[in-house]
């Protein structure tokens, strides 16, 4: 016992040493800031929920808005720096006044190294009519790059492409077998729900691929994603289109979904949910997340009780998923668009920005941006494109997406 003591006694001491070194031989990025988590664990004050909620911004001591933003690569735990690298940037490449452009459905398309991306449908800024809420838009990465590298001025150019027949009400999308899937919201009482396939070059026609269960129109299909390992797509659908005023009372339940684009077939594969929002596998096809931004009830306001969660199912060699887990809560708005890199990490676009957890739901950092983030999506090696509403940014970081197919 005495020797195993003594034994331990010099171990102990050698461990933290090398911690300490490994820390400090870290260089901190000019764009990033380390977050004190000790700084905020114990407050003199915790305001009501009536005055500190999902709705508001979190100032702990010794931070502005200003300071959070000026430097908005912040690490909460070691891990981020592997994935910010040793020189990250974040480059505004586009925004307007008000109407909020820059939303949902953010997709790389490689052949022409362009980004997909579509506006709002549910904001009063933007509208719902046809005219406002049915835009997909793309850019240029080489232009991007040109503006985050000061080779070119001002805004980017961002273009409308004119999907025929028309994608309506598109809300999330996903790489599929060298197209898009959007998942469509639908419009009023006779205008479905649907999963559409669109040609991402001219003359960009497109095709639906289901738009119903079993002769029952869904009730607003918000985002898909594909399984790498059984190439099926699943797809989710809230009541957004209804707590939004552009679609009718609901017909179903708040559902996850299963397409076999083969055989046509579509089963429920998860429920349970208040509002079933943002979807991305593992790599490996072996876990599934799926965002509930329960807590935002559109025309109904917030209910800060309901979910502002990230949940991991497993997904069974037969498509099926088990074992729910809780993997996240988020203060900060709600987890939106859901993604994971190379690795298996899992970032959100949130209420202030994107947040990042390592695969065991460590909270690692966040790409900070002070205002909502609906999506966003890696193109590539150590780039990323985040819609924020009104802004659009072009980031650089040493984090890979995971290998299209």
């Amino acid at each position: 016992m005495a020797l195993g003591a003594l034994l331990l006694a010099a171990l102990v001491p050698l461990g933290l040493d090398s911690l300490s070194r490994t820390a400090a031989a870290r260089t901190l990025p000019d764009q990033a800031q380390i977050i004190d988590q000790k700084s905020f664990a114990v407050l003199e004050t915790v305001p009501p929920p009536s005055e500190a909620n999902a709705t508001t911004t979190f100032l702990w001591p010794g931070v502005t808005e200003d300071s959070l933003t000026a430097k908005p690569f912040h690490i909460y735990d070691d891990e981020f720096y592997d994935i910010i690298g040793e020189n990250p940037t974040l480059t505004l490449i586009a925004e307007t006044e008000s109407d909020p452009v820059f939303h949902e459905a953010v997709v790389w398309y490689p052949p022409t190294d362009e980004v997909f991306f579509v506006q709002n449908a549910g904001a009063p800024a933007a509208g719902t009519g046809l005219n406002k809420s049915s835009i997909i838009e793309k850019i240029s990465l080489a232009d991007a790059a040109a503006v985050a590298n000061g080779t070119a001025p001002g805004n980017i150019t961002v273009t409308t492409v004119p999907s025929n027949p028309q994608v309506i009400n598109p809300n999330g999308g996903t790489n599929y077998k060298g197209n898009i899937i959007f998942a469509g919201e639908g419009q009023g009482d006779d205008v479905a729900p649907a999963l559409f396939l669109m040609n991402p070059v001219e003359p960009y026609n497109t095709t639906v691929l289901v738009n119903n269960y079993f002769g029952r129109q869904f009730n607003a299909l918000n985002d898909v994603g594909v399984n790498p390992r059984n190439k099926d797509i699943y797809f989710t659908d809230p009541t957004y289109g209804y707590v939004q005023d552009f679609r009718p009372v609901p017909g179903l339940p708040n559902q996850v979904y299963r397409f076999n684009a083969t055989t046509g077939a579509v089963t429920t594969v998860a429920d349970g949910f208040i509002m079933p929002n943002g979807l991305t596998f593992s790599p490996s096809g072996e876990h599934v997340y799926i965002a509930d931004t329960g807590a935002n009830m559109g025309f109904f306001g917030w209910n800060f009780s309901n979910p502002s969660t990230i949940y991991r199912f497993d997904v069974e060699e037969d498509g099926t998923f088990t074992n729910r887990m809780t993997f996240a809560y988020v203060t900060a708005g709600v987890p939106d668009g859901v993604h994971c890199d190379s690795n298996g990490n899992v970032y959100a676009g949130c209420g202030d920005g994107v947040h990042v957890w390592n695969p065991s739901a460590t909270l690692i950092g966040k790409i900070y941006l002070g205002t909502t983030t609906a999506n966003f999506q890696f193109a590539g090696d150590g780039r990323m494109v985040i819609a924020a509403e009104t802004k659009l940014f072009y980031v650089t970081l040493a984090a890979k997406g995971v290998a299209l197919e």
